[in-house]
């Protein structure tokens, strides 16, 4: 079934060419459009982020089952934080972090 001429919406012919720059200024988003963080500080947070969920799960461990009975938070914070404890925590942090970017271009 055709519509009649008279009710049919006509748009003008520069819709879609040119469509930021002829709104009007008061419908403009009132906050400036967020920035991507840089690849350096991103990777750095992600990286801190796998370290403190390393370090997170090892402290529970400590608490965990008969051997963290009796034990202080000081205790297990300095039986923890060791030059071991750390190489490790930072080669797998490197390993998921490229494992994280990988997965995210290729899903992208």
């Amino acid at each position: 079934m055709k519509m009649p001429k008279s009710q049919l919406h006509h748009f003008p012919i520069s819709l879609g060419t040119k469509g930021v720059g002829q709104y009007h200024r008061g419908m403009t988003p009132l906050q400036r459009p967020r920035r991507r963080p840089r690849p350096f500080l991103r990777s750095l947070v992600e990286v801190c982020s796998i370290l403190f969920l390393f370090y997170s799960n090892l402290l529970m461990g400590e608490f965990e089952g008969g051997n963290g009975r009796g034990k202080t938070l000081g205790f297990a914070i300095h039986d923890i934080f060791t030059v071991t404890n750390f190489t490790i925590a930072l080669v797998c942090a490197a390993i998921g972090y490229t494992l994280f970017e990988f997965w995210r271009r290729k899903l992208m």
